[in-house]
């Protein structure tokens, strides 16, 4: 079976990238969304640009 990474329609705070990511890797959506607050914190807001990029490139469920 093939996985395939989506924005879920369901679960979604934004734009459904951290959710997409969380069941893709079989993680809770909470973790990724700590992991990318951190990395926008720590790194000078780099985990915004990554999250932005991310909401262009993966597409929307259904």
């Amino acid at each position: 079976m093939v996985k395939l990474l989506r924005r879920p329609k369901h679960d979604r705070m934004i734009a459904g990238v951290c959710s997409g990511v969380g069941e893709y890797l079989g993680v809770d959506p909470v973790v990724i969304r700590l992991i990318v607050a951190a990395a926008t914190l720590m790194g000078f807001g780099s985990g915004l640009l990554v999250y932005l990029i991310a909401w262009v490139i993966i597409p929307e469920e259904g």
